[in-house]
């Protein structure tokens, strides 16, 4: 007889086993977890404590020798450290002597044995005829002549006296500026019979001449807040006004006999009240001084935070001096040359520029004494320079194209070339490789000096006849090279030893290319893999971020040392890619991405990317996936956990700026805004009369905190004067009243970088990533040291 069976119940009943099968084989892969061990012992091997003596030198530091085109320079391998001389006219390199006679002969001289392979020499010098070099060694001086190799003793080095920070010298050292009680004094350098004299009477705290503005010490010499022009003959000073900036404190509980707090000034996004600038030039033989007059703007800058050279430029002489002032909402930015006897100021330049206009890459040089000036600006969507005469006029644009200025390498006005550092020019090459180039200041000729494809470095001779090519990537050990001013090769100076690595079982990370979340962004990313790989296992990925906007977590040059290199070797796919909002390297729209928005910008491409990755390789378990940072790469792990709670399940997150609120005002406002309005005074003030105020609100991470599914773990220095512990514990505080398990640490007494604590924390990340992301739950108080313990 047949027996009948209904369409739904079939249907239920098909649902029930996938779902049993599903639950079993979930519960099967649970318990192979809880079974699995992360590999301490091979993450500790290739810790860097562990492998810091098998790492060489890295790159050539040239030592140009004055009056010549020669230059020297040590190398360290695993073979010891040798010292040569180039000559690139002739194309040779020669070692500066013989190890094995120069210890020898040393020890003839003292009496005792040298190491001619690790010759510690200190203070190497060239005498003014490049015929002999003075060294110190022990204590000694010794005088070499090269060509007879004779060693000679000169004199037994005197203890050096410990420099006193207060003495700010001129360049030509013949006068010293400090301060003390918070005003200015001058005096001869180095004469015990010269007479002090006062500059200053109006300083106070807070209000100050002196580097600390806080100073309590009262009488005592302390360092002034002072610059040199290259003549000697005046200073200029930027004096801070911070007296209506609000306090902050942190306390150091480790101070004994007795907590002791610490004050500062600290200014955060949209306050009333922010510290005010004031430019002043001090002559040295006329001893007055001299007002720059500077005002614009309400609570603008003069120079300041994130410029290049602070934002004051001296020119060859000192009767005038050249400087950026912006607004406070970062929009208009003038570059303005001030009369250092009168106070009189010209504006040359005016910017303004939405949503900001980036400081940070900000470039000005004074060329042929002022007859020409180049300025960098993003007027056009990246980073350019241009041209102008010494009345402010646009001469011309230097360079032009969808590619991004980073930095001005060297300059040859007789030649009137520049050497730039640029990013993103040569197609196929990664953007933020670092190349050289030579382009001539009316823009013809530019001309690729740097075409393996790396990152590169150069360090030229003051002729611009040559220069020294350091460059490397990540998956290549580096190489230096010595070129000419054409980008010719004339020698291959040095290939990095690394072959105690190699024999350890080093391996190369691998790069990789994948999409941001719009689908046609494309982020360049790192991944380190453990040296003990089976593309046959399921591993957990772990991502490293920083969310920008200035800079991405990304490193370009090779880094065996990398903390994802043992991090990776628990058993972790690990990796590190940028985010749209990140670096300036790849336009303005790149870079600004972010901005308004605070908190989430960069979280979609993090996503997209290990998705991409996963699906790209079936060795990468995309159900497990960790996340880590520090400062705003603390923030942004923390939100990847709140903004995408299902996806990212592990996080340590450290010294989060985790509400940009109260962090520090130049951050906040520089890269996710500020408003400028104008409110009425009060109500028996007429219509049109209104005051400036500034306002700033950017979402928080506490704010969100009740979306956590996964395992967070929180740290904080308890002394951040930095990003302050309130960002963290004010996260610890929504945790708790939204009912959810997570896991805090302090460091006692730490700051924002952790000190001597670091290491102790990455065995903490180590251990947490280890025991949600693998299931290896260690028993014991004490942290492991390898295999053995925990």
């Amino acid at each position: 007889m047949a027996v009948r069976i209904s369409t739904k119940v079939l249907f239920t009943v098909i649902i029930s086993c996938i779902m049993l099968t599903s639950i079993i084989g979930y519960a099967q892969e649970n318990q192979e977890r809880t079974k699995a061990k992360a590999n301490y012992e091979l993450a500790t091997r290739w810790s860097y404590d562990n492998i810091k003596n098998s790492i060489y030198d890295m790159r050539v530091r040239p030592n140009w020798l004055e009056g010549s085109e020669r230059f020297w320079y040590k190398f360290k391998t695993s073979q010891g450290t040798n010292y040569y001389i180039v000559d690139p006219a002739r194309r040779t390199k020669d070692h500066l002597f013989d190890n094995e006679d120069l210890a020898s002969k040393l020890t003839v001289l003292t009496n005792k044995p040298y190491n001619a392979k690790h010759l510690d020499l200190k203070n190497l010098t060239f005498n003014r005829e490049n015929s002999a070099i003075q060294m110190t060694v022990d204590s000694i001086q010794f005088r070499y002549e090269i060509s007879s190799a004779v060693l000679t003793i000169l004199d037994t080095v005197k203890k050096a006296r410990k420099e006193k920070r207060w003495r700010n010298y001129s360049p030509d050292s013949t006068v010293v500026v400090f301060a003390r009680n918070h005003n200015l004094f001058m005096m001869k350098a180095d004469d015990p019979d010269s007479v002090e004299f006062q500059l200053t009477t109006d300083g106070e705290k807070w209000y100050s001449f002196a580097s600390n503005p806080g100073d309590t010490t009262m009488e005592k010499r302390v360092r002034a807040s002072a610059s040199w022009f290259r003549d000697s003959k005046k200073f200029h000073t930027v004096r801070r006004d911070l007296r209506k900036v609000s306090d902050l404190w942190v306390i150091n509980s480790l101070s004994k006999p007795r907590p002791k707090l610490e004050l500062y000034k600290y200014q955060v996004p949209g306050e009333k009240y922010i510290e005010q600038h004031e430019l002043f030039i001090f002559d040295v033989d006329k001893k007055n001084r001299v007002k720059i007059e500077a005002d614009k703007w309400i609570d603008q800058s003069i120079g300041g935070n994130y410029m290049t050279g602070r934002g004051i430029y001296h020119g060859k002489s000192s009767d005038k001096i050249y400087f950026a002032r912006r607004d406070r909402a970062w929009k208009k930015i003038d570059l303005c040359v001030g009369n250092t006897e009168t106070g009189a100021v010209k504006v040359l330049i005016q910017e303004e520029s939405e949503p900001y206009f980036n400081v940070m890459d900000m470039h000005f040089r004074e060329v042929n004494d002022g007859d020409d000036l180049l300025w960098w600006s993003e007027r056009d969507g990246w980073g350019h320079l241009y041209l102008y005469d010494k009345e402010g006029n646009l001469q011309n644009r230097v360079t032009s194209g969808a590619f991004h200025v980073a930095a001005i390498s060297k300059i040859d006005t007789a030649a009137r070339v520049l050497y730039l550092t640029i990013n993103g020019k040569e197609d196929g090459i990664d953007p933020y490789y670092n190349l050289q180039y030579r382009v001539g200041f009316d823009g013809s000729g530019m001309t690729l000096l740097t075409p393996e494809h790396a990152t590169h470095n150069m360090d030229m001779s003051e002729s611009r006849k040559y220069f020294v090519d350091n460059f490397s990537r990540i998956d290549m050990v580096p190489e230096a090279a010595l070129k000419d001013n054409s980008g010719r090769v004339l020698m291959e100076l040095e290939k990095a030893d690394v072959s105690r690595l190699i024999e350890a079982g080093w391996k190369m990370p691998e790069t990789f290319i994948a999409k941001s979340d719009d689908g046609i962004t494309d982020q360049y990313g790192v991944m380190w893999k453990p040296f003990d790989f089976d593309p046959e296992k399921k591993y957990p990925i772990i991502t490293y971020v920083y969310p920008g906007p200035f800079s991405e977590a990304v490193p370009k040059t090779f880094s065996p040392e990398n903390r994802n290199v043992a991090l990776s070797q628990l058993g972790f796919i690990v990796v590190s890619f940028g985010n749209r909002g990140g670096a300036p390297w790849r336009g303005k729209y790149y870079h600004t991405y972010g901005y308004g928005n605070a908190r989430d910008y960069g979280l979609a491409d993090k996503k997209a990317v290990i998705e991409e990755l996963a699906a790209r390789h079936s060795f990468i378990d995309v159900r497990r996936v960790g996340i880590y940072g520090h400062s705003g790469g603390g923030f942004m792990s923390t939100a990847a956990m709140l903004v995408y709670p299902d996806f990212f399940k592990v996080a340590v997150s450290s010294a989060g700026n985790h509400d940009n609120n109260i962090y520090n005002i130049w951050w906040g406002e520089f890269h996710y805004g500020v408003k400028e309005k104008k409110v009425k005074k009060g109500k028996d003030i007429d219509e049109g009369e209104a005051e400036t105020v500034f306002e700033a609100k950017f979402p928080t991470n506490w704010e969100i905190a009740k979306n956590l599914k996964g395992h967070l773990l929180l740290v904080t220095g308890d002394m951040d004067n930095n990003v302050h512990p309130a960002n963290t514990i004010r996260v610890a505080d929504a945790l708790i009243k939204a009912e959810k398990r997570f896991d805090f640490m302090i460091l006692p007494g730490k700051r924002h970088r952790f000190g001597n604590y670091s290491n102790y924390f990455v065995k903490m990340l180590w251990d947490y990533f280890a025991e949600h992301l693998i299931g290896d739950y260690r028993s014991g108080s004490d942290i492991y040291i390898n295999d053995k313990k925990n």
